[in-house]
């Protein structure tokens, strides 16, 4: 099998590299490398989950699913202070390059830890849960996340998915109806849609 960002052990040489960019008001610096999803610049997916993100009213965590080196979790973390965010990933030099974010950025209300999925996540009651999930590892995978998302929010707790339309973003919400009830599209921009699904019940 050739290897994927989302491989718990990439094979690839280590070929770090660094630099800054932008994320909700404030400047980060990332170091990245082989092996990763998106290690050039923060992919215009999260970018554009980051900016549509509203953090809900419920008390609780964050959980940031598939964080890579991690612009969705430590920008979060870094503009909600009274926050907690877990930051979880299968690929182990990705969870390394978060740490390693984390600590370079001054970022310290995170959580990063390895995790295929939610498997080792132990903490529930999450406020909220992002994802930009890896399309490529498959529709029952993706399907089967959403399912494990809705048993680890609190109730009032919010999933934000965002994923193109060309990728499967329908079927997506229809799934996440099924699950949660109360689903909408925050956002569509260049073919990506942000869902948005509460637990309600």
């Amino acid at each position: 099998m050739s290897e994927h960002y989302y491989s718990k052990k990439p094979q690839s040489e280590s070929k770090p590299k660094s630099w800054s960019f932008p994320l909700r008001g404030e400047l980060f610096q990332f170091e990245t490398d082989t092996g990763v999803f998106s290690k050039s610049e923060v992919d215009f997916g999260s970018r554009v989950l980051i900016d549509t993100f509203v953090m809900p009213t419920t008390d609780g965590p964050v959980l940031d699913v598939g964080c890579g080196y991690g612009p969705i979790g430590l920008s979060i973390a870094k503009t909600e202070i009274n926050r907690t965010v877990h930051m979880v990933d299968i690929n182990e030099r990705a969870v390394q390059l978060s740490r390693k974010n984390a600590e370079v950025n001054g970022v310290q209300n995170v959580r990063i830890y390895e995790s295929d999925g939610l498997t080792d996540v132990t903490e529930a009651d999450f406020a909220a849960i992002l994802t930009n999930p890896p399309i490529r590892a498959g529709k029952e995978t993706i399907f089967r996340f959403y399912l494990e998302a809705y048993r680890k929010l609190s109730l009032g707790g919010e999933l934000w998915v965002v994923i193109q339309k060309k990728q499967g973003a329908p079927s997506s919400f229809d799934r996440l109806e099924e699950i949660f009830g109360q689903v909408k599209v925050v956002d569509k921009v260049k073919g990506y849609w942000i869902i948005k699904a509460e637990k309600v019940k």
